[in-house]
């Protein structure tokens, strides 16, 4: 009787093969799963690169169901557990594959219509400018960077050349999430592409132990916790030297919510807490800029979120961090690095060029061309957007008009990238 039964199983192997088989070549259809027009969407260089490594993972899967299928043809009866595993492999891949090809199809997808498309091709030029600021200085070239839009309150990346969820294939571009709430006010954007820099430059690791050096005469518990959140700071301190004060109002319109959510510290979370994180931010201005609007929302912070209320941990932790804020700041903008050729940051990324009083002699100087001046969007993205978030952020009566001026001129600057690339 055990010879009918290995018969049935190889027959069985054999068409569960077939629908992996058949389910591996269609992955590779990628006009399918991302309509041709969203497609068309991208900057040209993205769209190839994109499409070369989803259809290179496609393609991997098709040949390896293709060998699975030669050797279950010629395959004996003694072969089917060894077989059945393979299958099984196969479909675990599938799934890893499926789920990659499917993450950068929906950012894709996002440009469907034409509006969120510009937006998008827009943000995407902005992007690889504020990679380029820092990576050109060390002869490294910028990735090119896909943004789309998404649901939540917190932005996110996943950047370029890591590994992604089959352990083997590398990112293709630096996907970054843009919340729909922040689409006019998309400072976080420079946060996200700071983590990009970081990672090449290998900053994280030197500015970890530079931030815990620091904490560790006050408290080797705290200590531990800024090391833990090196990566985050430096790509905060990224946003505030290319766009200076303008992240900060919209760092804290995320990180708010109840008293507790504020001061909550996850085990290994390597986001500061909401509180801190703010007081940090505003004393990057404050050690720069001197006085101004990010005084009154640190004020209104400690008001809002009174200390005396968080966790004996998180209180700690504050009290520790608070006496030593502005010499975290000097470590993270003024401390030379060897990451950086030795330098301190402020050296190749000036973050005088984006206070507030620098933003306001440009927009005075462009005039009506601000907006208008495709010399000034290819030179000056990152600065245009920058005075106009502040403003957003010190003058909120202005910020339905702000946000429409912001619009037309990411509009213009999309329309015009597409146009090149044709």
């Amino acid at each position: 009787m055990a010879e009918p039964v290995a018969t049935s199983e190889l027959a069985q192997i054999a068409a569960d093969l077939a629908h992996w088989r058949a389910a591996a070549r269609s992955l590779g259809e990628l006009e399918t799963i991302a309509a041709p027009g969203a497609w068309a969407a991208l900057e040209r260089y993205l769209g190839a690169e994109v499409r070369r490594r989803l259809t290179s993972i496609a393609d991997s899967l098709a040949h390896e169901a293709d060998r699975l299928a030669a050797a279950v043809a010629g395959a004996r009866q003694t072969d089917t557990r060894r077989l059945r595993g393979r299958v099984l492999e196969l479909r675990r891949r599938y799934i890893q594959a499926e789920t990659i090809i499917d993450f950068y199809a929906e950012a894709v997808n996002h440009r469907t219509t034409p509006r969120i498309a510009t937006l998008m091709r827009a943000l995407d030029g902005i992007a690889v400018d504020s990679m380029q600021v820092l990576l050109r200085q060390f002869g490294i070239d910028a990735p090119p960077a896909l943004t789309y839009l998404d649901k939540g309150l917190g932005a996110s990346i996943l950047r370029a050349g890591v590994r992604l969820w089959d352990g083997g294939t590398l990112s293709p571009a630096a996907a970054i999430k843009i919340t729909r709430h922040n689409l006019l006010r998309p400072t976080s954007l420079i946060h996200e592409t700071g983590h990009q820099v970081a990672h090449l430059l290998g900053w994280n690791a030197e500015l970890a132990e530079a931030l815990a050096e620091t904490l560790r005469p006050a408290s080797t518990e705290a200590a531990d916790v800024w090391r833990n959140w090196a990566s985050e700071v430096a790509a905060d301190v990224h946003a505030f030297v290319l766009l200076g004060y303008s992240p900060v109002p919209a760092l804290a319109t995320v990180v708010d919510g109840t008293t507790d959510q504020v001061f909550a510290m996850p085990v290994g979370d390597p986001h500061p807490f909401g509180w801190i994180r703010v007081l940090f931010n505003a004393e990057l201005c404050r050690t720069w800029y001197g006085a101004g609007p990010w005084d009154n929302l640190a004020t209104a912070w400690i008001e809002r979120h009174p200390l005396h209320l968080a966790s004996p941990d998180a209180q700690h932790v504050v009290q520790a961090t608070l006496p030593r804020l502005r010499r975290l700041v000097e470590v993270c903008t003024k401390r030379p690095m060897r990451a950086i050729r030795g330098r301190p940051l402020y050296e190749l990324v000036d973050p005088l060029r984006v206070s507030p009083s620098a933003l306001a002699q440009l927009a005075a100087r462009a005039g009506e061309s601000l907006y208008t001046s495709s010399y000034l969007q290819r030179q000056e993205s990152l600065r245009i957007l920058a005075w106009n978030t502040l403003q957003v952020a010190t003058t909120p009566e202005r910020a339905p008009a702000l946000s429409r001026q912001l619009e037309e001129w990411l509009v213009r600057g999309g329309s015009e990238a597409l146009v090149a690339a044709a």
